[in-house]
């Protein structure tokens, strides 16, 4: 039952990873492309890639979607924690997992953080800055 739930875990920590780059697709990576001066390369991307435009008109939905995603993954990842197998060889390896399940549960919510700002920070910033 517990492996079960380890492997649960792992599933969902990935699929915030993948929800949460598609907050950095739709809104941080475009944001930083134009910042550098490369809005030619967004114009060229968004017209290559037609479903940056839905994931932009969407972006409630995807931060939305992620947001719970990171959380429940967060809680999945904190509640497996406390459990590994006595026998040393299998120990390392679930401590091994473990490390990596928290690295991209990090990595996730600092792509979702990074997507956040761009998205719904950086513009009333920039607009309270020039005032």
């Amino acid at each position: 039952m517990r492996m079960a739930t380890d492997v649960n875990a792992k599933r969902i920590t990935w699929l915030s990873l993948f929800a949460s780059s598609g907050t950095l697709l739709c809104c941080a990576l475009p944001i930083g492309l134009v910042a550098l001066g490369l809005g030619a390369t967004v114009a060229a991307v968004s017209s290559n890639f037609p479903f940056l435009a839905t994931l932009t008109e969407h972006k409630g939905w995807v931060f939305g979607t992620s947001g719970v995603l990171l959380v429940i993954s967060g809680w999945l990842t904190s509640q497996t924690a406390q459990s590994c197998p006595s026998d040393p060889e299998l120990a390392a390896l679930c401590e091994r997992a473990r490390t990596w399940n928290r690295r991209v549960l990090w990595t996730s919510a600092a792509i979702w953080g990074l997507g956040f700002f761009a998205a719904y920070l950086a513009l009333p910033l920039r607009i309270f800055l020039d005032r």
